[in-house]
């Protein structure tokens, strides 16, 4: 599946260059009109699989340093490249001081802006890797930290989830490779267990 970009640019026709180049890196580009309507859009339903952003920094209403500000308490951290028609060292500081990772200067280069965008998801799906690796080793791994989409993991994973509220013991039994162990930790990771050491999976 291809990641989502959520492009929050109040020009209507930037948003459509912008979104045509999103595509053309193969990507899926979701675009909005203002900064309220893109931290609305973080929050939504729909907010969770937002992988990156692109934001204008000059927009009426709430322009991009607030929505810089106010996108932590929404969402957590999402990688962001700001666009910006000032070049200025100052207005790249403020930018990146209130969150952004990198920047772009209109008129805005497709090589330069695929490269940003290459380079942020996969700066952050090394850090999302990291972080699941240390919660694994904790014994700290849950079913939030899984990463499943088909009919059958879901049930699976919803099992899992009222098996940690049980204290009775647990067999989980399938082919080798299938991903016991991992739902074993996350059992264990979710349940009063978690504060013992963790059985040998």
């Amino acid at each position: 599946m291809a990641a989502r970009v959520l492009i929050v640019e109040d020009d209507p026709a930037q948003r459509r260059i912008l979104e045509e180049m999103v595509k053309r890196f193969g990507f899926e580009p979701v675009s909005v009109e203002g900064g309220q309507k893109g931290l609305d859009m973080l929050a939504g339903a729909s907010g969770g699989l937002i992988e990156l952003v692109i934001l204008d920094l000059i927009m009426p209403g709430m322009d991009g340093l607030e929505f810089l500000e106010r996108m932590t308490a929404v969402r957590g951290h999402v990688p962001v490249v700001v666009e910006t028609a000032q070049g200025s060292i100052e207005t790249v500081i403020k930018a990146m001081r209130a969150g952004a990772d990198d920047f772009v200067v209109k008129p805005i280069s497709p090589e330069r802006l695929r490269v940003s965008i290459n380079n942020l998801l996969k700066v952050n799906a090394l850090t999302e890797e990291v972080k699941r690796l240390n919660k694994k080793v904790g014994g700290a791994l849950t079913f939030d930290d899984l990463i499943a989409s088909s009919p059958a993991m879901a049930n699976v994973m919803r099992l899992g989830r009222r098996a940690a509220q049980s204290s009775i013991p647990i067999l989980i039994e399938g082919e080798s490779g299938v991903g016991k162990e991992m739902i074993a930790r996350a059992i264990h990771g979710e349940s009063e267990r978690r504060g013992f050491e963790a059985l040998r999976y």
